[in-house]
């Protein structure tokens, strides 16, 4: 363990951000220098709170499986380079989840039984971040090949795992991206203040150097690489797409314009910041912003929409506001339905909670300038409108930011002929693999919406999985299988 007195002597201390008046005129993270940087002065003392609890809780709250008390006791004793070995067994992209994971680690820490627990998400960022500064992080090209092919179709989070674990583990690897760049939503979904895409960046040309094949600008099922083509040139197939159809709402005065899905407002926004010009770009400039939807997402339209200029923001929820400290329903280590302030809530914007869209009002040329909402209540289980609590507010720019439902069905998924759940997602067995042989999925697009750290777990296990149809055994880590759920509300 770190300092045996570690959680007594030190109080919990997380990365402090950058003032708001200064990051709001960039899109560069919100953190000084970077989200590993920033913590480097307190991270010692940090890691040492991590405590001899005995049954570390904080492995079961991550879904990877990471070896977090043993690297918070190697950042103690100053030893980095173990430290990133640590982490790096069961973590492909440290930097991504210590930057974009909720950490449900931490909600499953001992120590936050009656404590504030251990700010593993920072050190473990830092840890990354250390590392690749230090030039440690370096290829892992395999020993030898073993003649059989895999195509990754995706590279979001799971595939660009998948993709690395089947590279080192000797195969011929090609990743397709139907987009320009490889990244998947991290590229262009995630914006610049959340990770600057030089962390992406980085992490492939690991990847290129071990010999994993990017693809980018090909979508498999549109055109002349038809998924039949697909399957004859590669010996697996792991699908990877994520769930990318969002969910609508269809109000009275949907058609108006001005009304659109956050994933199209916010890759025009990613891209103008990498330096990019799109033409006809959403933008919240000048605008009375509504933004449908409390989660991550709706997190980050705030965020773009503050660097805009917009004249005003509200954030809208369906949901009642939820209480500040883990509910008697919601007990130690579930990860609880917390009130939370992401650094785009900090720098401005309202947050209106248990209100729901009646209607959107449009103007003369057919454009939406307010929303009718109602108050709603929780009886029985059930949402009800709440009698004379209708108002308007203004809205010239709205955003569906209400998740997804599944992936998309025409091209690769209908030229496939795989099955789909109850859900709408692709239907796999124990071992990721569907109902057409040879063909697996990984992430979102089997598991349905959720978080990063899942769709990295959910790409390893895959890889395990592909690695033993391909030769019959393994000797890659499965952490999770399809059927494990997070202990989540």
């Amino acid at each position: 363990m770190a300092d045996p007195k570690g959680f007594l002597k030190e109080g919990r201390e997380v990365a402090a951000r950058r003032p708001v008046e200064e990051r709001v005129q960039d899109w560069n993270e919100v953190y000084p220098g970077s989200a590993g940087r920033a913590l480097l002065p307190i991270i010692g003392p940090q890691a040492g709170r991590c405590m001899d609890c005995g049954i570390p809780f904080c492995h079961q709250g991550c879904p990877l499986g990471n070896l977090i008390p043993e690297w918070n006791d190697l950042v103690w004793r100053d030893d980095w380079d173990d430290a990133i070995d640590r982490l790096h067994a069961t973590n492909n992209f440290p930097e991504f989840t210590g930057r974009l994971c909720p950490a449900p680690c931490e909600a499953a820490c001992v120590l936050g039984i009656n404590q504030d627990p251990v700010t593993i998400k920072n050190v473990e960022v830092t840890i990354a971040d250390r590392a690749f500064d230090s030039g440690y992080v370096r290829p892992q090209p395999p020993e030898w090949l073993s003649g059989r092919t895999v195509a990754v179709i995706g590279s979001g989070p799971a595939g660009l795992a998948a993709a690395q674990q089947l590279t080192r583990a000797g195969h011929t690897v090609a990743v397709y991206e139907r987009a320009d760049k490889i990244g998947g939503l991290m590229r262009y979904g995630i914006p610049e203040f959340k990770m600057e895409k030089k962390y992406l960046d980085r992490r492939l040309d690991q990847m290129r150097r071990e010999g994993t094949v990017f693809r980018a600008g090909v979508e498999v099922g549109s055109g002349a690489l038809t998924a039949e083509k697909l399957r004859e040139r590669y010996d697996a197939v792991v699908v990877a797409i994520g769930s990318t159809v969002p969910r609508d709402l269809q109000a009275p005065g949907r058609e108006l314009g001005g009304i659109h899905q956050a994933m199209e407002f916010l890759p025009q926004a990613n891209r103008v910041a990498l330096g990019e010009s799109v033409e006809g770009q959403i933008t919240a400039t000048g605008k009375h912003v509504v933004i449908i939807g409390g989660g991550d997402t709706g997190a980050d339209c705030l965020g773009t929409s503050t660097r805009q200029g917009a004249a005003s923001i509200t954030q809208l929820e369906i949901m009642p506001e939820p209480p500040t400290s883990r509910p008697a329903g919601q007990p130690w280590p579930t990860y609880p339905m917390t009130f939370r302030v992401s650094s785009a809530h900090e720098e401005g914007g309202e947050r209106v909670y248990a209100v729901s869209t009646k209607e959107f009002l449009g103007d003369e040329d057919g454009n939406v300038r307010a929303l009718k909402l109602v108050d709603v209540k929780l009886e029985d289980g059930k949402l009800v409108e709440i009698e004379g609590s209708e108002r308007d507010i203004p809205a010239e720019l709205v955003l569906f930011a209400m998740g997804f439902t599944g992936p998309e069905r025409p091209g690769l998924v209908e030229q496939l002929g795989v099955e789909l759940d109850e859900r709408g997602n692709i239907k796999r067995d124990l071992g990721y693999q569907t109902t057409v042989p040879g063909v697996f999925v990984a992430g979102d697009a089997g598991r349905g919406q959720s978080l990063i750290v899942w769709a990295i777990a959910e790409g390893r296990a895959a890889a395990a999985a592909v690695d033993t149809y391909l030769t019959g055994t393994t000797a890659l880590p499965a952490p999770v299988k399809p059927t494990d759920r997070p202990l989540m509300v």
